[in-house]
């Protein structure tokens, strides 16, 4: 098996765990700690069949998805964001080249906004003494989804 293939396979197991996680949060506002572990212990066969050198781009690639952690590990400190989408944007984010790190994270801030804004026409319409809690996993998964598309799967990208 070439690592073409390899990294394809990975990007697909990928693709189905952030979908997991996104299901698993809609459901019960949770986002288990097996399934982040296993999206950022996957990143390290990726890097391999994906040819990046430890020297500099892994070490690149895992300070750079450090630094988003730790920004979006000060939004769960002060109670913005749940403990489980910080680790997934953490995990998800040693995938995703440097290059479209701000774009999605746009994406994922613009889909967390639309969630947001769903969750309050929910709640007019459905009162409850349930605290609100939006399901960021789901804007990470699907940012995340459009971030390996970009840039493993669009064939396309020479076009306009």
């Amino acid at each position: 098996m070439d690592s073409g293939a390899i990294s394809l396979g990975l990007m697909a197991l990928l693709g189905l765990l952030m979908i997991a996680a996104a299901i698993s949060d809609v459901r019960a506002r949770t986002i288990s700690n097996q399934l982040n572990a296993a999206m950022a212990l996957l990143a390290i066969p990726f890097w391999i069949a994906s040819g990046l050198a430890l020297w500099p781009d892994v070490a690149i690639q895992f300070g750079a998805a450090l630094l988003v952690f730790l920004l979006f590990a000060g939004l769960f400190a002060v109670g913005a964001m749940g403990g489980g989408d910080v680790k997934m944007i953490g995990a998800v984010m040693l995938w995703i080249p440097l290059p479209l790190f701000l774009s999605m994270l746009t994406i994922m801030a613009i889909g967390g906004g639309i969630l947001s804004a769903l969750m309050l026409i929910h709640m007019k319409l459905r009162p409850s003494d349930k605290p609100v809690e939006v399901p960021y996993g789901v804007a990470i998964a699907a940012a995340g989804l459009w971030a390996l598309h970009q840039h493993y799967l669009n064939q396309f990208q020479a076009i306009g």
